[in-house]
């Protein structure tokens, strides 16, 4: 609850009337400062009067990618039995406060308020809670309570379109390296029979030796297995303008380009963070909310060095068989180490974003891309030939 200036003045002169009044018995004082009194009673009431409203949002789309539109739909009713009276309403959208007029609405009936969310951003929007304000007609207090739950508006890094994946190397349990990008089938091992499985794909010397069904687990040992490490520590982007910073920006775009890419062609990917994420992010949405990779691009943020404890998380679980590592322009001194996880992944890819000079590869059979955005790195990525 906020008391206004004029509040402030009105209790303040009340008070010294009525003390005036009371204290040189003049009933003139002592009836003006019960006046201003009861006034300040009814704006106290009128205040604290809490209209009954149901807030509901919608967002049209809640997933986008950067730049694309986004539309906030609002529904707030009135859920009460009486009319209420006409309030000030205001949505947050993100850092911007945006009004919603809600003007005498009738029990039961309801009011639409549509506005575009910004997207111009990488990151999670938050919108809400509605702030209704309730202010008496003599302006002396004003009270703010929220209403409705905040919904997140996930706004995705752009996608820029990759022509040619690498084909991988992936090495096959009969000993055979394959590396045909239309795939092949391997046996893996032998498991317990589950209702539905082909009878075709029963191993019955197996079968009759352990005394029930057996069957073969078969692998698909020529797709390539696509590991993107995004460099996130903060001494990777040193260079940043207005809290941003261009090059992590750029490394995103590539990241989410990279994936992208990967689901469409039906490959196996995975998104390795350097720095570790938070368990709620900075729009407060817990980490529940996130659905897929893109969205934890869409929380990422700069963070801490920790990158000796991911490569050697990367080197001891061997993810993948293509590693595709995205840092800024303080990441060129870590190419050595990027290119020390070749012994467990045979095909490493190193994209540079913002360096001022072209990054030359410390190690032999090393890819290293540089890039000033997300367009420059899918036109250099296409033109590689050799993973």
């Amino acid at each position: 609850m906020g008391v206004t200036a004029r509040g402030v003045g009105l209790f303040v002169a009340a008070a010294a009337l009525l003390a005036a009044g009371f204290r040189f018995a003049y009933p003139e004082l002592a009836l003006l400062g019960a006046a201003g009194a009861t006034a300040g009673g009814y704006a106290l009431a009128v205040a604290v009067w809490r209209p009954r409203l149901a807030v509901v949002r919608r967002a049209e789309p809640d997933r986008v990618g950067r730049g694309e539109p986004a539309t906030m739909t609002v529904t707030v009713q009135n859920s009460g039995r009486l009319r209420s009276a006409n309030l000030v309403a205001e949505d947050r959208c993100g850092g911007v406060s945006v009004p919603v007029p809600v003007l005498r609405l009738r029990p039961r009936k309801d009011t639409t308020a549509r506005y575009d969310v910004p997207t111009t951003r990488r990151g999670v929007v938050p919108v809400g809670p509605l702030r209704v304000t309730r202010r008496d007609p003599l302006g002396l207090v004003s009270l703010s309570r929220p209403y409705g739950e905040t919904v997140p508006v996930w706004v995705h890094p752009r996608v820029h379109p990759l022509n040619v994946m690498p084909t991988g190397a992936g090495r096959s349990l009969d000993g055979q390296v394959d590396s045909v990008p239309h795939g092949s089938i391997t046996f893996d091992s032998l498991r317990e029979y589950v209702v539905g499985d082909e009878l075709r794909r029963v191993h019955w010397r197996t079968s009759a030796r352990v005394g029930e069904l057996m069957v073969r687990e078969n692998v698909d040992t020529s797709l390539p297995r696509l590991v993107v490490l995004l460099d996130n520590r903060a001494v990777a982007h040193p260079q940043r303008s207005a809290g941003l910073a261009e090059s992590f920006e750029a490394a995103c775009e590539a990241a989410a380009s990279v994936l992208t890419a990967a689901y469409r062609a039906d490959l196996p990917v995975v998104l390795v963070l350097v720095a570790p994420a938070e368990e709620v992010n900075a729009a407060g949405v817990p980490d529940a909310g996130v659905v897929g990779p893109l969205d934890r691009l869409a929380a990422a943020g700069l963070g801490a060095d920790t990158l000796d404890a991911t490569l050697t998380r990367l080197r001891g679980d061997r993810l993948g068989d293509t590693l595709i590592a995205l840092t800024g322009p303080g990441g060129r001194a870590t190419l050595g180490r990027f290119g020390a996880l070749r012994g467990a992944y045979p095909s490493v890819v190193v994209g540079v974003f913002g360096a001022a000079e072209q990054a030359q590869p410390p190690t032999a059979g090393l890819v290293v891309i540089d890039a000033v955005d997300g367009a420059a790195f899918a036109a250099e990525w296409d033109r590689v030939r050799r993973w």
